[in-house]
């Protein structure tokens, strides 16, 4: 085993991977920012390395910054965690060429399943299921209209590097193609420095369900339970669960699927292989995360492992002990993602300071937390506070301890996503297991958290009038009709300070309404300006890298 590691990241996963290690025995380095001085993460580790700045390009993104506190403190390993680094194949090869372990799967594994297309090859020849779809990029559009003569719309064209909804188009006619194929190109480009799409099916609701992985040997992997991660708002995960409430029948041979694509790209370590189900319980391949990921929690709890001692021993080159005849897990667990966001609000990021902060507690409760009282929550991270889990013998214990430690758990100061949690876990759809990645934002289970906020539900009502953005920030309650009118008229504003991490559009292109203009990234959430009405782009007044204040004109669109 190793006898000390740096980590590569902040917030709950640091503080978790720290907390192993010192079961183990591994010393553990964090590095920290100008504001993360004093967090939680940087106290739970043994030592600690300032990274100057703030911005996550020059801080925790900084590779040269990251590998050099390694090399001064003697870490032997690097443990990613995730987001940041955790998917780069490059940041891996850079560990690797530096003379330290990379706590992860081979850069050649991350690269081959990072393209999308990449990865249907190889689960299309390991004989995964696939939902039908193209094996290679589509360059005319042609190609898509002949495919959905022959497999039906609506069709989702898809950007190969994407994902979290990033350059994804549905169309659902002929008339649709088109404009759907342009955007999907021009988003890619944007987004991933690649127009190259692929075309497949589109499930309208689907259940999300994924398989943990862990191989020991690129020929050797295990897999431990199926996920049921279908609670989603703009394809990001708010509540998952360990055994799915349905389709557990299909279970084994989703593992075996998993086991087929984990030994196909040659993987190692911890991973995900996330599957679409359908209404039917046919299941299909969607992507694999090349990485330890968030609810990886529930995992744990139902069949008593610690997942990131696995992936240590596992880089150290050690024997992991067990093999999947002694896979067998027990129970049912919940998790929760509490984020400093405001539900009334689209789920708007919503950083500050946490005036209060109490843990519930009590049997079955477990959480994974990257803040306390006194803290802040900066704009420059993402909005994930903490991590909520409970365990019960079955689902409905776990589900009812979960709505107990929910109304015990207090945040003070900033907005967070309880009350939507709270919401959520009451609604019948999900009480019945029936819940799928629509329930969200294909319903309105969520409006009754309008009720106790008149000023949101104000905002939220002129913000479907004119749409000159997609999401909408507590900050601009006071000026919200000032912001619509701005909208209507043409002009699209940043509902948020923030700054701009992409312009999609330039002066002169045609666009429909909902064409992306541009993205605000605020607290690593992005939030897509859109073109409120179609017409032409007359003006963009912002470049990539800006800083803008809530309600400054982004482009103007006549």
């Amino acid at each position: 085993m190793f006898s000390k590691i740096l980590i590569a990241n902040r917030g709950e996963i640091a503080v978790r991977i720290a907390r192993t290690c010192r079961e183990l025995g591994v010393a553990s380095v964090a590095v920290f920012s100008d504001v993360d001085a004093g967090a939680r993460h940087a106290r739970a580790a043994d030592e600690g390395v300032h990274l100057p700045g703030i911005a996550p390009a020059d801080t925790y993104l900084n590779v040269a910054a990251v590998l050099d506190a390694a090399r001064r403190t003697g870490a032997e390993a690097i443990h990613p965690g995730y987001g940041f680094l955790a998917e780069s194949a490059e940041f891996a090869e850079a560990v690797e060429a530096a003379g330290l372990v990379w706590i992860g799967p081979p850069p050649d594994a991350i690269r081959a399943v990072g393209d999308k297309v990449s990865a249907r090859n190889i689960a299309n020849r390991a004989g995964v299921p696939l939902v039908p779809g193209t094996l290679e990029a589509i360059e005319d559009p042609q190609l898509i209209l002949g495919f959905a003569r022959a497999h039906g719309y609506p069709v989702a064209i898809k950007a190969a590097g994407g994902g979290g909804g990033r350059g994804l188009r549905v169309a659902r006619s002929d008339e649709e193609v088109a404009d759907a194929f342009a955007t999907a190109r021009r988003e890619s480009e944007a987004y991933f420095s690649s127009s190259d799409v692929y075309v497949e099916r589109y499930l309208d609701a689907p259940k999300h369900l994924e398989v943990q992985i862990l191989a020991p040997t690129p020929s050797d992997a295990l897999w431990l339970g199926v996920r049921d991660c279908s609670l989603q708002r703009r394809h990001q995960k708010l509540v998952e669960e360990t055994p799915p409430p349905l389709f557990s029948e299909r279970m084994p041979e989703m593992g075996a699927a998993a086991v087929a694509m984990s030994k196909a790209c040659g993987y190692v370590n911890a991973g995900t292989v996330e599957m679409l189900v359908d209404e039917d319980g046919s299941f299909y391949f969607l992507e694999v995360n090349s990485r330890l990921q968030v609810e990886h929690t529930v995992t744990e709890e139902i069949f008593g492992l610690d997942l990131v001692a696995c992936q240590l021993r596992i880089a150290a080159g050690e024997r992991l002990g067990f093999g999947q005849a002694d896979l067998e897990g027990r129970g049912h667990s919940i998790e929760c993602r509490i984020n400093a966001e405001d539900p009334t609000r689209g789920f708007l990021p919503a950083p500050g300071l946490i005036t209060r902060y109490t843990e519930p507690s009590g049997p079955g409760v477990r959480v994974d937390s990257g803040y306390a009282a006194g803290d802040s929550v900066p704009e420059a991270y993402d909005s994930l506070l903490a991590k909520l889990i409970t365990f019960g013998n079955d689902r409905e214990q776990a589900r009812a301890r979960m709505v107990r430690a929910l109304h015990e758990m207090e945040v003070e100061g900033i907005h967070t996503s309880i009350p939507a949690h709270l919401v959520l876990l009451e609604e019948q759809s999900f009480v019945d297991g029936r819940h799928t990645t629509r329930t969200i934002e294909g319903g309105r289970v969520l409006d009754v958290l309008l009720d106790s906020n008149p000023a949101a539900e104000e905002a939220n009502v002129l913000m479907v009038q004119a749409r000159p953005v997609h999401l909408w920030h507590p900050a601009m309650a006071a000026s919200a009709a000032a912001a619509v009118r701005a909208g209507a008229g043409g002009e699209l504003v940043a509902p948020m300070q923030g700054t701009i991490l992409k312009v999609l559009a330039s002066v002169g292109d045609e666009v429909e309404a909902g064409d992306a203009i541009a993205v605000l990234e605020a607290m690593k959430m992005e939030t897509t300006i859109a073109a409120a009405r179609a017409g032409v782009v007359k003006e963009v007044t912002v470049a990539a890298g800006a800083s803008v204040g809530a309600g400054e004109v982004v482009a103007v669109v006549e």
